[in-house]
This record gives structure tokens, sequence and C-alpha cells, in this order.
């Protein structure tokens, strides 16, 4: 038996904002969520809790779904609200009283080695040409690609990262979240963005711009 399609309530057949949404595609998503609550939380536990209380919320609300964005950028987005929520809920719960040292070894690396003595990038490590930036923003690929650069972050890198850019937290909250000083963030920011650069270059960029 196929899985029940589900329509926005109250929505009439023909109605062209009525969006269906097979349970299945939403099921299928529990992975990759679960993975991106756990970098954020850091709690397994409270990470399948915000995943369940995500998708119970994509259950309910259909109606809110009328297709202009994809399934799963609109359950994602969900799921961000709730880990918002949590975090904040979390600091307001907690006074952070010592700053966490958790950056990985090889986040000490001098980055200096990255330009010259006026501050221009060495020939051997300026950016690469990276196109028409807006087709890639819509292409698929390109976002699978950037999913396994931030993967190949270190921790603590990608959850600030993602706390930052994707999440949406100020400075400050991420700050109190993860117990450290603005200083550390802004160096662990940059550190992430140069390491996506690359990565991104030799993955992607580099290989759209190669010839047969």
């Amino acid at each position: 038996m196929s899985a029940k399609i589900l329509k926005a309530p109250g929505s009439l057949d023909g109605d062209p904002q009525a969006q269906e949404v097979d349970p299945a595609e939403l099921t299928a998503l529990r992975g990759k969520m679960v993975k991106f609550a756990s970098m954020q939380l850091g709690d397994q536990q409270l990470a399948e809790d915000a995943v369940q209380e995500a998708l119970m919320g994509a259950f309910k609300n259909t109606a809110a779904y009328a297709g202009k964005a994809t399934l799963k950028t609109w359950v994602f987005a969900i799921l961000k609200n709730k880990i918002t929520d949590i975090l904040r809920q979390r600091q307001r719960q907690h006074l952070v009283s010592t700053h966490q040292h958790m950056e990985d070894a090889d986040e000490e690396a001098d980055l200096t080695e990255l330009f010259n003595g006026r501050g221009m990038w060495e020939s051997d490590e300026r950016p690469a040409t990276w196109g028409n930036p807006t087709e890639t923003l819509h292409d698929k690929q390109f976002w699978m690609v950037f999913e396994l650069c931030l993967e190949g972050l270190p921790g603590q890198q990608a959850k600030v990262f993602m706390m930052r850019e994707y999440v949406g937290l100020d400075a400050r909250e991420v700050c109190a979240e993860v117990g450290i000083t603005s200083t550390n963030l802004n160096v662990m920011l940059h550190r992430a963005r140069l390491r996506l650069r690359e990565c991104l270059e030799d993955r992607w960029f580099a290989r759209r711009g190669a010839t047969c």
C-alpha cells in the first residue's frame, strides 16, 4: 500500500495553492535533520526531540507549504526555528561562567602564509574565479558539494559557522552558547570560511572550469 498523501487542511480540490506532501518524503529527511540538530545542540536526545517536534509541526501545518521552496528547505526552516528556541532557552537557564577552549589542534595553524607582507593574497593561494554566483546558488550539485565541505570542517568550526550563518543566532548568542569570546568567534568564522573556500575551489569551481 502506498503512503498516504497529506493535503493542506481545508484546501479545496483544484486550489492552485494546495500542495500535497508525501509523509515518506518527510521521513526520508529525518537522518539529515538529526545530524544537523545534533551538531548544533550537542545532545543526541535533545536533537531527536527537536526533529520529532519539527516533523510533527510539518505534518500538522501542510497548509503553510505552498511549494515555493523545496520540501527540504521548508522542513529545515521549521527545525531551525526549533533549534533557535532551544538554544535561547538554554541560555536563559544557564549562566556561562567559563570559556570553553575546544578548537581542534589544526585550527592553530598559522594563516599568515596565505598572504604576503602587504596583506595581499600569495599567488598560489589567490581565490579562483567563481563564475556566475546566481547560477551556482540554484545548482543542486553545488549544494551537495557544499554539504560535503561543511562536514569536513573541524567540529567546533562547523558548529559556530552553522549557528551564525544558518540558524541565524547573533554573535553574542553564539559566544554565550559555545563559551568563547567574540575574538575567538571571529577567528573561528574566518578560518571556517577559508576552509570552505578552499574546499569549494578544489571540489567544485576548479572542476567546473576544467576542460577536456
